[in-house]
């Protein structure tokens, strides 16, 4: 069995069943975008988790994935996916690939995803899952607060870790019309950020309610 059908295989209706009730869930917390609650039910949240951890992948919590990291909360990814208001010709990037579950989520919205990844042994990790899945984003190892500057501008720009400030970086890769959704705080406690580009240099921020993430790192985070 190749790695690809071994994988398709492990998920199971008993799983495809534990994702619509978490969806359902979700829409009871107030995810009302319908386009995102259709990625989040065909993405199987579980083969991104290790197998000691897999029987809990769909209740709705952060969980450990190694080297200091974690996979979000079902509800948090839905909630910055919403913010982000994909659109499937839109160019994403993603600061943060981790598990590499939120970028299958965004996959499922536009073909056209970046994400860039600091730490190099989940990156390997994450690349070698998303090509047995069959999830052809642009992944990247490097310092992620520092954008993708070769691939920019981008439409959408999404970061899955809490930053002190809003990275300038960031800001000057985005189209006009463009947003960021970024996590901005101390290291403990961080506050859900939408920021639109208007025109090239006038910026809207608008602030939503609080998460906890892991630290930016990185020149333009919590290394700068």
């Amino acid at each position: 069995m190749t790695p690809q059908s071994a994988l398709s295989a492990s998920d199971t209706y008993r799983h495809r069943g534990q994702r619509r009730a978490l969806v359902a869930e979700l829409r009871r917390k107030g995810i009302y975008d319908e386009r995102v609650l259709r990625a989040l039910e065909q993405v199987p949240r579980h083969l991104f988790f290790e197998p000691g951890f897999r029987e809990h992948a769909y209740q709705d919590k952060a969980f450990p994935i190694g080297e200091g990291q974690t996979i979000s909360q079902p509800y948090t990814v839905a909630f910055q996916t919403q913010l982000l208001q994909v659109r499937p010709q839109d160019r994403v990037l993603e600061i943060g690939t981790g598990s590499g579950y939120q970028c299958c989520v965004l996959l499922e919205l536009t073909p056209h995803v970046w994400s860039i990844e600091y730490n190099a042994v989940l990156f390997a990790r994450t690349q070698r899952l998303l090509a047995q899945l069959h999830r052809p984003a642009h992944l990247s190892c490097g310092d992620g607060s520092l954008g993708f500057p070769d691939q920019a501008p981008f439409d959408k720009i999404i970061v899955t870790a809490g930053s002190p400030s809003l990275p300038r970086p960031l800001l000057r890769q985005l189209r006009v019309g463009g947003s960021l959704v970024i996590p901005v705080g101390t290291e403990q406690s961080q506050r859900m950020v939408r920021v639109v580009r208007e025109s090239e240099e006038s910026f809207v921020r608008e602030d939503f309610e609080e998460f906890r993430f892991v630290p930016l790192l990185g020149q333009a985070g919590w290394g700068g």
